[in-house]
């Protein structure tokens, strides 16, 4: 866990998640992050704590807060919405249409057995989120895109569910019609990485 550190000061540890690993605990009881940030635990046993969460499948930027100061910071000005998140996807069969622009479709959430989807649904339903995506197209061919996506809220699954209602789910997301192949190639995993993250810092900046 150690080598995927990419900053550390004094109040926080920003790591680069790989895809396969979650989060935190959820119904599959397994290693995740949460638990081997027990490598960082101080000798007071306290260990950092995760401001936020990434898809068990997504890679990337993922931030910790080594104090209780830090950590009431950084969750004061992520429910401010002063987080920025900004991520790359690719997605199939080639560019959206518009290459760039905003996805503004409410998100209910829908329950099948034991697992949970998203799902669009109109402004009116009784379970409707609102939910807003920016995006914009980096490189295309006729197979595929990669695009640099910017969610203005943190609902589950957004990217993934928005992509897929205009008709661009991201490659490897077998649970909202992702393309398992492009270009007769095999998609390895879920293409979808949390590239950047800017936030507040506890000491300001």
């Amino acid at each position: 866990v150690r080598s995927w550190v990419i900053h550390e000061d004094a109040h926080i540890i920003a790591f680069n998640k790989p895809s396969g690993l979650s989060s935190q605990g959820g119904r599959i009881q397994a290693h995740t992050l949460d638990d081997l940030l027990w490598a960082f635990a101080r000798s007071n046993g306290k260990r950092p704590d995760l401001v936020h969460r990434l898809d068990r499948d997504t890679s990337g930027v993922i931030l910790t807060a080594k104090t209780k100061p830090a950590a009431g910071f950084l969750g004061k000005a992520m429910m401010g919405r002063r987080f920025s998140k900004t991520y790359r996807a690719i997605v199939t069969p080639g560019a959206p249409d518009p290459a760039g622009g905003t996805i503004e479709v409410p998100l209910r959430r829908d329950e099948a057995g034991r697992e949970a989807f998203m799902r669009v649904c109109p402004p009116d339903h009784p379970d409707a989120e609102t939910a807003k995506t920016r995006y914009k197209t980096m490189s295309s061919n006729a197979f595929a895109a990669l695009l640099e996506l910017s969610p203005d809220t943190g609902r589950m699954h957004q990217l993934r569910v928005h992509l897929a209602s205009i008709g661009r789910p991201i490659s490897g997301d077998a649970r909202y019609g992702g393309a398992l192949a492009v270009g007769g190639q095999p998609v390895p995993r879920l293409m979808l990485h949390a590239g950047a993250l800017s936030f507040p810092h506890p000491d300001g900046g």
